[in-house]
């Protein structure tokens, strides 16, 4: 571990500057110097610190005044005293109260908006293997080409070049034959939902959602003014006799049938075929949302649940953020043909699509087989990150579950995973509560859902050290 033996060599204290005859005594403006330095990772885990006397002369202090500080470190956990060893930066950082407020931001699924990726965060693809080279080449000569022409306003639904390469891609890859007028460009997922909320009227209905499935499509679906119903998920996928048994009159199922979220399974054909069969005979609708669908453990994916429907009942969705990025905020909407063209009105009216340069540089990125090729590439990178990050864990997580490119890490009944969660994003991970993501309290169990796709920089064996250490650190509590 690095140690800070000399006050001449690189030691961040050596720049520290104290405020004479500020209102802060001279201690406290150092306790609160030292507490940033280790916070902006300046002071690194178990880096030494100099001894009292030592930067006492460099800071021309009293020595009790670098005692007081350090000893309130100490009581802070930021610091460790180790007699005559020295005293050193903590192994891990100290443990902060979570407040209502932060309890609440994590049950709402807030997010730190353009913060960067930290280790085992879900939603996020891995940057370090997007093909960025390829991309602004394509970029620029789409740049290029839009500049050099008249100026017009575009297709509200989106370009017509990004929408026929959609046809060709979702043929192949997704087993979904469609035709481009019914492919419509959005704002990412949540941008979809929105359009779906704007032309389908379920404004008082009720609607059928996976249990446990994400919570984002859950306060999605309530800001739409529609009811949730929880129906659950066993290893097939969602149940759809308890779904007609709990609300027979539910305007719509929301599912994820090619990845399950969060518990990774694929629904299975019998599941699809009495989804299908309910959606028909009701006249309902299904929203498919192709979570991670492409990237399906296994040499091929399943198909997608739009890929069976014959009577028109499935409004699929599809997004780049988590194949690509989510810099983009690119994703699509394959509607019924009967719905083509109430959708296309609404784009018209409320809510066209975004930047047809983007479209046109995506479309040309399809076109020309860089897609198929980078997702092919993610499959085998995730693959070796989740065996070295299951690999980690499992010394001291003996009960894990693969959950497609994720890990679950289980934890007792009565664990506090929410108030672990928050606590974790001080330490540089965001592991996502299992609780939150279930709609029925008593149904909720503990645990820890783990993404793959960030690669820490201290390697997964130090980030699963710290992740035991913290879940040590909040015991179980009996009802």
């Amino acid at each position: 571990m690095p140690k800070n033996e000399s006050l001449t060599g690189p030691s961040p204290l050596s720049t520290l500057t104290l405020q004479r005859g500020a209102s802060r005594g001279l201690s406290e403006q150092l306790r609160q110097l030292i507490e940033q330095a280790i916070g902006e990772g300046r002071l690194q885990p178990g880096a030494r610190l100099p001894s009292c006397r030592d930067l006492a002369a460099q800071l021309g202090v009293a020595r009790g005044t670098v005692r007081a500080s350090y000893d309130m470190l100490v009581d802070g956990q930021f610091l460790q005293a180790r007699g005559a060893a020295g005293t050193f930066v903590s192994p891990l950082p100290p443990l902060k109260p979570v407040s209502a407020d932060a309890e609440r931001q994590l049950l709402e699924g807030a997010e730190e908006y353009e913060a960067p990726p930290l280790t085992f965060q879900m939603g996020i693809p891995a940057s370090d293997a997007f093909p960025a080279k390829v991309w602004l080449r394509i970029l620029q000569r789409q740049t290029r080409m839009q500049v050099s022409r008249p100026a017009s306003y575009p297709d509200p639904r989106g370009s017509l070049a990004l929408r026929q390469a959609l046809v060709a891609y979702l043929a192949v890859a997704r087993g979904l034959r469609c035709q481009a007028d019914q492919i419509i460009i959005t704002s990412g997922y949540a941008g979809a939902m929105g359009l779906i909320g704007l032309a389908m009227n379920f404004q008082g209905k009720t609607a059928w959602l996976e249990d446990p499935g994400f919570w984002v499509a859950r306060r999605a679906v309530e800001v739409l003014r529609v009811t949730p119903v929880a129906v659950p998920v066993d290893a097939e996928g969602l149940q759809v006799e308890a779904g007609i048994a709990r609300a027979p009159d539910a305007a719509f199922a929301l599912v994820t049938p090619g990845q399950q979220a969060p518990l990774g399974m694929t629904m299975s054909l019998a599941r699809r075929h009495a989804l299908l069969n309910w959606a028909s005979r009701a006249q309902r609708w299904i929203i498919e949302d192709d979570y991670l669908g492409e990237l399906q453990p296994g040499n091929r994916a399943a198909p997608a649940l739009a890929a069976l429907d014959s009577q028109g009942r499935v409004l699929h969705i599809g997004t780049f953020s988590k194949t690509l990025t989510p810099q983009l905020r690119l994703g699509f909407m394959v509607v019924p043909p009967a719905l083509t063209a109430r959708f296309g009105e609404v784009c018209a009216l409320l809510s066209p699509a975004s930047s047809g340069l983007l479209h046109n540089a995506l479309a040309e990125f399809l076109r020309d087989g860089h897609f198929m090729r980078h997702l092919r590439r993610m499959k085998r990178v995730y693959h070796e990150r989740l065996e070295q990050m299951i690999a980690a864990l499992h010394p001291h997580f003996p009960d894990l579950q693969r959950a497609g490119l994720a890990v679950i890490v289980r934890l007792p009944a009565g664990s506090p995973d929410q108030v672990i969660a928050q606590q974790a994003v001080e330490w540089g991970m965001a592991p996502s509560p299992l609780s939150i993501w279930y709609q029925q309290a008593d149904q909720r169990g503990a645990g820890l859902l783990l993404g793959t796709a960030h690669l820490p920089r201290e390697g997964y064996a130090r980030s699963a050290e710290r992740l035991k250490a913290l879940v040590d650190a909040y015991p179980a509590v009996s009802p």
